[in-house]
């Protein structure tokens, strides 16, 4: 966020992000509220730093100290207010701020307070926003995961969120032949599922696979905003080969966040699976206008 006035103005927040800054002021305190959103200059604060300094009896030693303690509490400031404020458009006109949990927010903040990279900053921004819009959407086991989680297994994450598939309500990565060009031309191998699956994203199965079982005779999937219509042999107890590869609990919380590329080519091949295991596949094609 640059220095100076913030670019979102008390006029421009809707009702949830007012109820959601107030919501984590009163949490972790000292969050800039919406009409407090004004940057101190750089001026003002070394000022009073040099006022704070000279009221208080310090060895030079002693100063440097207190300065690095102000130094890393305002970093730590500045990538609470940079979340928090990139959380604020992503708001649902629905959202529920004010239904969130305080324990929840304050140890959200404690596990991304020391993050200063933008690009994660993005991913913790959608967190927050995602709880906002739904409280109990993410566990503390998921915030916590992510204090360990570095920015290259975050893209690698990302990649593979680039076939997830919702089947049954729920995303599913659709990994067939780890070794086929759709997957290794898309950045995924097995290598990098073995290294999903031993930081806990997911579960890899590289022999027998997994299989959803329990479908009716018609169920609706979809992949992106493309959706299909599977037909099964029976009317009842259907199932269906999903692959090598299941999301776990945390893994499925923040695939909700992920924003990934479109495969090219992945409907198709998909398509071609599930035909082959004997399931008739109709795309649903949008209404004429």
């Amino acid at each position: 966020m640059a220095e100076g006035n913030s670019i979102i103005s008390v006029g421009e927040l809707s009702k949830p992000a007012v109820v959601l800054v107030e919501k984590i002021s009163e949490a972790i305190g000292g969050i800039c509220k919406p009409w407090q959103m004004k940057r101190v200059a750089k001026a003002e604060a070394e000022a009073e730093r040099i006022k704070v300094l000279a009221r208080v009896e310090t060895t030079e030693l002693e100063k440097l100290a207190l300065g690095r303690f102000i130094y890393e509490e305002t970093k730590k400031q500045k990538n609470i207010e940079n979340i928090t404020h990139q959380s604020l458009p992503q708001l649902n006109a629905g959202a529920k701020p004010e239904g969130m949990e305080e324990d929840w927010i304050t140890n959200f903040f404690d596990k991304c307070r020391l993050i200063s990279d933008e690009e994660m900053q993005s991913i913790w921004a959608r967190i927050l926003a995602g709880e906002a819009n739904t409280p109990g959407k993410f566990s503390k086991r998921t915030i916590n995961f992510m204090e360990s989680l570095d920015k290259q297994d975050a893209k690698l994450f990302t990649k593979l969120c680039a076939f997830n598939w919702i089947l049954d309500g729920g995303p599913h990565p659709l990994i067939y032949n780890v070794k086929e060009e759709i997957y290794t031309k898309n950045g995924i191998n097995f290598s990098i599922l073995k290294h999903l699956d031993a930081i806990g994203l997911i579960s890899f199965e590289s022999l027998s696979g997994y299989k959803k079982e329990g479908f009716p005779k018609g169920t609706v999937v979809t992949y992106k905003d493309a959706p299909y219509l599977l037909k099964f042999p029976n009317e009842n107890d259907n199932h269906l080969n999903i692959g090598k590869v299941l999301l776990t609990s945390i893994g499925s919380e923040l695939a909700s966040i992920c924003v990934p590329e479109v495969v090219a080519g992945l409907e198709e091949y998909v398509v071609n699976m599930w035909k082959s295991q004997g399931v008739e596949v109709i795309k649903i094609l949008p209404p004429p206008l």
